[in-house]
């Protein structure tokens, strides 16, 4: 299984239902080891917040 972001690539976050996080444009930090549940995940921080999110690839497209 490969990603398909790159660490300092923009990408736009969707979150799934009922996350109260906040939908739009965010910078991948760096995607994550691939674990035992075959997901591919990132690290994602957006400009406006002052942490970081983690983020299935699933829930991620490329910004325009």
């Amino acid at each position: 299984m490969t990603h398909k972001f790159a660490s300092g690539q923009d990408v736009y976050y969707e979150p799934t239902f009922g996350n109260a996080a906040a939908r739009g444009q965010y910078k991948v930090v760096r995607p994550l080891p691939v674990e035992n549940d075959n997901r591919l995940s990132y690290r994602i921080k957006s400009v406006a917040e002052n942490f970081e999110r983690i983020a299935e690839e699933h829930q991620l497209s490329q910004s325009e």
